[in-house]
């Protein structure tokens, strides 16, 4: 059963805040009803929040104490983890909303239950993926912990029907807000990416072009000239860019910064919701396009045919899983610790070129476990593979093919 308002009263719940009008409308209804509110937000290195700290000073005129967990770390290795499984979902899309919701949830619970809270609050609409992914995950990592849902609340929802209402309640409570103009549409940002969705993007007749980039720029306003670009990869994660050594950060960091301004990882997406409806969304990923483009070209050398079968399946599950909120299930565990059975293989260096959106293949050396074996794949004379030697096959492979087309079962 559904919790509501009223359920809530003399409880010490834990919400997640971003400092928004959403969050300090929640806050103050819960406040008004009688219920102890602790806010919480997730630093997962949000390139679009300038000072993290300012959420504090937000929430503050609702009564609000807000407590901000610093999860860059956790973040930006849960990036690395999603590169080396090369985790895309519809689009082509880097997971990067997704994946955070694990680490989100994951990083603040332990210090809800510090605080003494027994329910964990958070402001997703009920008709997107957030919710599901915020209720499962607390299920599933904090048993215990009750979620409440304001937006699928009925109470509310016909008292604050749209942005306007929200203002008016705040501003009965002397808190100021302002609708201002109308937005294009609503972002989401870490360290990952950036996903942009709602208001116009919401039309199939609106250019993604609306977007104004974050972490870099559209390929039309990158630099007219190719940026030469260097990492290497040990056992599938990133260990040193333009020769020198990075940390899982560092490396995100500096991937988005290089990819950025030369306008890498920008994709559409008209994706499956996990409720079942179909989604609009613009999404800016640099860093994780960039780094994840140069391990595919490590994974290309390494894996044969049926093992990069494998890994297409294996990473669609994965890429699947972390959309639906499902990272922490043995399953998916289960895939990536066969993925890790490619990656471990997967060293190398790989040296790119970036220009305008396009990302170039330059040179993959120092990869020992590659099977490529340029004088077999060699149309000229070489030591490779003999010429001669493929007769046998050729024949061996006749054999069905001449009996499928006497019995009639292929025809022109």
């Amino acid at each position: 059963m559904a919790l509501t308002v009223t359920d809530l009263k003399g409880l010490t719940v834990g919400a997640c805040v971003s400092g928004g009008l959403d969050s300090r409308t929640i806050a103050k209804v819960l406040i008004e009803a009688g219920v102890k509110v602790i806010g919480f937000s997730a630093d997962l290195g949000q390139p679009d929040e300038k000072n993290i700290n300012d959420i504090k000073k937000r929430m503050a005129p609702c009564g609000v104490k807000t407590i901000i967990v610093d999860l860059k770390e956790p973040m930006a290795e849960a990036c690395f983890e999603v590169i080396e499984a090369q985790a895309m979902y519809d689009g082509g899309y880097w997971n990067s909303t997704g994946i955070a919701r694990a680490v989100t949830v994951r990083g603040l619970l332990p210090e809800m239950k510090k605080q003494g809270c027994t329910v964990l609050v958070h402001g997703a609409t009920g008709r997107g993926n957030d919710q599901m992914r915020f209720e499962r995950y607390t299920n599933v990592l904090q048993p215990s912990m009750k979620v409440y849902s304001p937006w699928r609340d009925e109470a509310l929802l016909k008292k604050f029907p749209g942005r306007t209402q929200m203002v008016e309640f705040l501003a009965q409570h002397g808190i100021q807000a302002f609708v201002g103009t109308k937005k294009k549409y609503s972002t989401d940002a870490n360290l990952a990416g950036l996903s942009h969705e709602a208001e116009d993007l919401e039309s199939l007749e609106t250019s993604m072009l609306i977007v104004a980039p974050t972490m870099g720029v559209w390929p039309k306003e990158a630099p007219d000239k190719i940026e030469k670009f260097k990492v290497r990869f040990v056992k599938g994660r990133a260990v040193a860019i333009n020769n020198k050594d990075v940390s899982p950060i560092k490396a995100m960091q500096l991937a988005n910064k290089i990819a950025g301004r030369n306008g890498i990882g920008m994709k559409h997406a008209l994706e499956n919701r996990i409720i079942g409806t179909k989604s609009r969304g613009v999404y800016e990923a640099p860093g994780m396009e960039l780094l994840g483009t140069c391990l595919r070209y490590v994974y290309q050398a390494t894996l044969d045919r049926r093992a990069g079968l494998l890994f297409g399946q294996l990473s669609k599950l994965v890429a699947d899983q972390i959309y639906d909120g499902r990272y922490f299930d043995p399953v998916t565990q289960a895939a990536r610790a066969a993925i890790g059975t490619f990656s471990k293989h997967a060293s190398g260096t790989v040296e790119v070129g970036l220009y305008k959106g396009n990302i170039f293949f330059n040179a993959l050396t120092d990869c020992k476990a590659s099977i490529y074996n340029e004088a077999d794949s060699s149309m000229e004379a070489s030591n490779g593979l003999n010429p001669v030697s493929s007769q046998g096959f050729a024949e061996i492979q006749s054999v069905e093919a001449l009996m499928l087309a006497k019995a009639g079962q292929i025809r022109a």
